[in-house]
């Protein structure tokens, strides 16, 4: 039994990530987009780190971790997309003939999310340390830092899956991508919580999980072992995988009987 689920994922996993990477047109932009606003955002907003309490002297460190957050974004559109094709194509139904397990069809679809967040966050790691970036957690900092982006991407990945199984079209999806990215932008990405002066936007950063997943990646950064920080961002990213995960087997199992 474990031997064929592990054949199952295996398979399934191969073509996931065969899939991603013959289709430049989503793997190329969720590498490049990020590293794009990152150069943009260190140039622009570089007099901020002159405000009194800021916590780095390099906008470049303190900006790196939206890059990985960012790009866990597109795990969300990329892992949902190519779900609902498979949907649309048929190719689910054929697969609910057979013997596969729900379970290993989710983790298989997953595998090509979590290569290429792999990618990424070494272009971003690699990209950031060129350019002058210093990780203060040191080596064993860069290590948690790929641990965390890796499980971000497959939280958000998962919710993408989600997504394609309950509207079975990717256009729903990427009709979605838009609101996660306002998440993004309302969160601490660009300043620290304490220092944002407006107190609506201080108050919807405060409340928004993204902040925190921003904040667990930026610590190992610019601060190096700020336990709290950590907790709270792989505490938060194991529930929003926890409960995607659940929505996820649930809209398969309903989408399975339906074929």
């Amino acid at each position: 039994m474990n031997r064929a689920f592990a054949t199952q994922v295996y398979w399934l996993a191969r073509r996931s990530v065969v899939r991603t990477f013959r289709q430049p047109a989503s793997a190329i932009p969720a590498v490049a987009f990020p590293l794009i606003l990152l150069s943009v955002n260190t140039g622009g907003l570089h007099a901020a780190t002159r405000l009194p309490g800021f916590p780095t002297n390099s906008f470049l460190d303190f900006a790196l971790a939206f890059a990985f957050m960012q790009g866990a974004m597109f795990s969300t559109m990329n892992a949902g997309t190519d779900l609902a094709k498979d949907i649309q194509t048929g190719f689910l139904t054929r697969l609910s003939l057979t013997p596969l397990k729900s379970s290993a069809l989710l983790a298989g679809q997953l595998a090509g999310v979590l290569a290429l967040g792999l990618v990424q966050a070494i272009v971003y790691l690699t990209a950031g340390l060129a350019a002058g970036a210093t990780i203060e957690a040191g080596i064993g900092g860069i290590a948690v830092l790929l641990l965390l982006s890796m499980c971000i991407c497959i939280a958000f990945g998962t919710l993408g899956a989600f997504l394609a199984l309950r509207t079975g079209s990717g256009e729903a999806v990427q009709g979605l991508f838009p609101l996660l990215f306002v998440l993004l932008f309302l969160s601490s990405m660009n300043m620290p919580r304490n220092l944002i002066s407006i107190g609506w936007f201080r108050t919807i950063a405060t409340i928004n999980p993204v902040s925190y997943l921003i904040e667990g990646l930026r610590s190992l950064v610019i601060v190096g072992w700020d336990g709290q920080a950590l907790a709270l961002a792989f505490g938060i990213v194991a529930a929003i995988g926890l409960i995607a995960l659940v929505s996820a087997s649930r809209a398969l199992k309903v989408r399975l009987a339906r074929a």
